[in-house]
């Protein structure tokens, strides 16, 4: 298994029974997102007081930081059913309409990639989620009829990856907006440290560190990579994930010190080497990894960016003066062609001089 398996941030389908193991039960076991989490407890309270359903929630922010989490715990916290659905599976008005009737008093429905619903069903939305009403047109031409359908008070929490494409009247029918960031190490050490205890995975301080620091801030990388530091724990260690387990596993699994994948290293490696750092398009760099543009752009480029290796520009990407001393290299363009990356790439001492 490569490691750009293990650093998508994206859940596979058989991924996702694994990580409801291990989603937090309610706001006191949910790790990290201090704001979101003490914003959301006082709607919450404030609302099980009044006896009515809370605002709608709109959570943001890039994958597997835990939204679809705090929508199962909003659920959780006011005691009610939680219906699932995202926003490619609503095609048509009616596939929203079915839901929508469908939902008992108090129900949550969570709508994930919210952004890509389409235009008719969006429209349909902007009355329900106000007024709790559909207005459901029967035939065609001069003879429709709109006949108005009340819907059982709700709430919808609808969660995007791309906030920057959701239209203005669907964000401002949402009462509590929350954006949710990129954990620090620390905090993936803590959601590591829960999720070893649920596993039955001996987890040392050192182990734990070693991971958090190549999850890329994101708790579903964390514990996918804690599932293969497990692996190799028990079939080529003593079962104890320690900082030198963690480091060997991850090693082979090409998941260097900084959270790069084989993808990762391609780009800036050709980047660095080919291109004399830049800058390069998108398109050329892509075709010099073997890879499509949009895989190099939305899965290997943002993380770049936030590593602070890769700058996009007006003439294409630039590699950084860290992204040369990444590869062992000086930020020098006549260094180009020097060998592979050192060993420390992959948190090993260098070798003695």
């Amino acid at each position: 298994m490569s490691g750009e398996g293990l650093v998508s941030a994206a859940a596979a389908p058989e991924e996702q029974a694994f990580e409801a193991g291990l989603r937090p039960k309610n706001l006191d076991e949910f790790v990290g997102q201090r704001k979101v989490r003490e914003q959301l407890s006082i709607m919450l309270e404030g609302a099980r007081g009044r006896g009515r359903p809370p605002d709608h929630v709109l959570l943001s922010g890039p994958p597997g930081l835990g939204k679809t989490s705090l929508a199962m715990i909003i659920a959780e916290e006011l005691g009610v059913p939680l219906r699932m659905t995202s926003g490619p599976a609503i095609e048509r008005a009616g596939d929203l309409v079915a839901i929508l009737t469908a939902l008992t008093p108090g129900e949550v429905l969570f709508l994930d990639e919210i952004h890509r619903i389409a235009r008719p069903a969006e429209e349909l939305l902007y009355a329900a989620m106000e007024d709790f009403r559909v207005d459901v047109v029967l035939g065609k031409g001069p003879g429709a009829t709109a006949i108005p359908l009340d819907l059982a008070p709700f709430t919808l929490v609808g969660a995007t990856t791309r906030s920057g494409l959701l239209t203005g009247p669907l964000r401002d029918r949402f009462g509590f907006t929350g954006h949710m960031d990129f954990y620090d190490a620390a905090e993936l050490a803590l959601v590591l440290t829960r999720s070893a205890r649920l596993l039955g995975v001996q987890l040392t301080e050192g182990g734990a560190v070693e991971v958090a620091g190549r999850s890329r801030g994101t708790p579903r990388i964390a514990n996918r990579l804690l599932r293969r530091v497990r692996d190799y724990a028990e079939v080529r260690a003593d079962g104890v994930v320690s900082r030198e387990v963690a480091r060997a596993a991850l090693r082979i699994y090409d998941v260097d010190a900084l959270g790069l994948d084989r993808l990762d290293r391609a780009v800036l490696d050709a980047l660095v080497r080919r291109f004399g750092g830049g800058p390069v398009g998108l398109s050329t760099l892509a075709v010099a990894v073997g890879e499509e543009v949009d895989t190099v752009e939305d899965v290997s480029e943002p993380f770049l960016l936030r590593a602070g290796l890769l700058i996009r520009t007006a003439r294409g990407r630039v590699a950084t003066p860290a992204a040369f001393t990444h590869l062992g290299l000086e930020p020098q363009s006549d260094q180009l062609g020097r060998s592979q990356a050192p060993a420390a790439l992959f948190g090993e001492d260098p070798p003695a001089s």
